[in-house]
């Protein structure tokens, strides 16, 4: 490439990321059967190739941020001390959408994306990432590794995209002093039963308070429809889930805990409840858990239903190929999601693994929130990676408020939201 010809594309480069920096920057989270038994002590991470003899500098573009993104440095220059060969960069694009699809075309890209699950369709359908298949990567190793949502949450059409490293989606968590002697529940319709009890013994509280409940809103209402057995939305085909008859047993729970419930609710009131012991739990996920501390609540997470899992992982792109980099990348992403490097992380961070082995490792499964919450994530459906997952959430979201105030049957609301998410992915195909 001649002199001139880079010159121009970064310029071109430049002025795309200060174009991106001026916009939002995306947010990419929404967002029981036990597990087999897996070994408690975390394997070292293999290497996928003999380390390369030739100095090489792979690219890294990612979400990471704050706190959490200092642990996660550390863990790239253990890996840079231990192949010295190696130097790993990374840098955060405030737009990173906009960024990748001006760099990726010009080669001049990053090596590995680490972004969330949600974003494999689009990315694949462009071409900025490729498929792991061909460098080795099985689903034999997906499943005997990373927990199931997590390997279900990287397979799009047939092929593996990504490697998993982290999780988050939400559970019940409650508060000790309101449940009391209370045994928990351990389905949905024994926690539906438990919230009319609990309403008529205490008009002016509610068992379970959640944003979802009322507001258009999903992701928080995910765990009581998947919980009666519906498996996504939308899948991989477009094929749409929501006027079935497990959807509508869904929705009838949800026209029932409307009447046993708070008539409004929030991320603040939710807080406010549970803290003030006016509910006794709360459905929301790990993000949450510091403000309960501030506010002394003495908790328990509880796993019921099926909830949405976030799932962030590492993408190879094709810019990676295109410079014979591909190996050694390849090589970074199975070394930082390997359960001795998440384990370290999650013991840092309270990030919850997405390898089965960091789980299980004595010291992680020893805090109760990352054991809570993944027992929750591991029956969990994972966030569709699939393009057409951009339909579903207004119409879903406005088939529940209508359901929770009575405007629409189940039946009426969701037979219209089926239409509308329907109708939204033909003007996609």
């Amino acid at each position: 490439m001649s002199a001139m010809k880079r010159a121009l594309i970064a310029l071109f480069l430049t002025a795309a990321m200060m174009l991106a920096a001026c916009g939002s920057n995306q947010q990419t989270t929404q967002p029981t059967a036990a597990p087999a038994e897996q070994p408690t002590t975390a394997p070292a991470a293999q290497p996928t190739t003999a380390p390369a003899a030739q100095q090489v500098t792979i690219r890294i573009w990612h979400q990471w941020d704050g706190a959490y993104l200092t642990a996660i440095e550390q863990a790239f220059r253990d890996y840079e001390a231990s192949h010295p060969n190696v130097k790993i960069d990374l840098s955060k694009p405030e737009d990173v959408s906009n960024a990748l699809n001006v760099a990726i075309p010009a080669g001049e890209g990053p090596d590995i994306i680490g972004w969330a699950n949600d974003q494999i369709g689009q990315q694949a359908l462009v071409g900025n990432i490729v498929a792991l298949n061909d460098y080795g990567i099985t689903e034999d190793f997906l499943r005997s590794t990373y927990e199931p949502a997590a390997v279900n949450g990287v397979v799009w059409q047939g092929k593996i995209w990504a490697l998993p490293e982290t999780q988050e989606g939400i559970a019940l968590i409650y508060n000790k002093a309101v449940i009391g002697n209370m045994k928990l529940p351990t389905s949905l319709d024994e926690l539906l039963q438990m919230a009319k009890d609990f309403r008529a013994a205490n008009p002016d509280k509610t068992l379970v308070c959640n944003q979802g409940f009322g507001g258009n809103d999903a992701y928080h209402v995910a765990p009581i429809y998947f919980g009666y057995g519906v498996p996504s939305y939308v899948d991989d085909e477009g094929k749409v889930y929501v006027n079935t008859p497990e959807m509508i047993k869904g929705g009838e729970w949800l026209a029932e805990m409307s009447k046993a419930s708070f008539s409004e609710q929030s991320y603040d009131i939710c807080k406010a409840a549970l803290a003030e012991g006016k509910a006794a739990m709360w459905w929301t996920g790990p993000w949450a858990i510091a403000g309960i501390e501030q506010d002394g609540v003495d908790y328990g997470i509880l796993p019921l239903g099926k909830p949405f899992v976030g799932i962030k992982t590492l993408m190879l792109t094709r810019n990676a190929v295109e410079r014979g980099n591909a190996e050694v990348a390849l090589d970074i992403m199975k070394y930082f999601t390997s359960a001795e490097v998440q384990a370290k992380l999650a013991l840092t961070n309270k990030t919850v693994p997405a390898a089965t082995a960091a789980l299980k490792n004595p010291e992680v499964a020893a805090l109760p929130t990352l054991a809570g919450f993944g027992a929750a994530l591991n029956q969990g459906v994972p966030m569709a990676n699939t393009p057409y997952a951009s339909a579903q959430w207004g119409p879903v979201g406005e088939a529940s408020v209508a359901i929770w105030t009575g405007a629409q049957t189940p039946a009426e609301a969701l037979a219209a939201a089926q239409k509308a998410i329907e109708d939204a992915i033909k003007q996609m195909k």
